[in-house]
């Protein structure tokens, strides 16, 4: 893990496991993904960004757990699920999905196929067919 993700973490390591469990499953599931932390966020890429982690509260205070992070992934269509915290249409055809994790069994098979799903869209975006 390079200083950079460390830095983004400052104060807040102790959701480190949580971000430790969702980089391997995505480094293992997708090929050549690039990751960039920034001081908001951090992205994992292919062509384009397809998922990203921050801590953008997506609930209210009261509501959230006491550890957590929000994964954050664009899609061609709205997905439904109580996980999925907020889903906005941002451009015509592109769905972006916030989900705030709280535990590292949070990042399951449900997540990490619309993280799947988001890399695929993410790279055959602009793409001519």
């Amino acid at each position: 893990m390079d200083n950079d993700v460390l830095f983004f973490f400052g104060d807040r390591v102790d959701a480190l496991p949580i971000y430790e469990r969702l980089e391997n499953a995505i480094l293992t599931r997708i090929p050549d993904v690039k990751i960039k932390a920034a001081k908001t966020q951090i992205t994992f890429a292919n062509r384009r960004g397809f998922a990203f982690v921050s801590f953008n509260p997506c609930r209210r205070a009261k509501d959230r757990p006491a550890v957590w992070m929000t994964v954050t992934f664009g899609l061609g269509c709205r997905k439904e699920s109580p996980r999925i915290d907020a889903a906005t249409e941002p451009y015509p055809g592109r769905w972006t999905h916030h989900v705030m994790v709280g535990t590292p069994d949070e990042i399951d098979e449900e997540l990490l196929g619309w993280i799947l799903e988001a890399a695929a869209f993410s790279d055959t975006k602009g793409r001519i067919k």
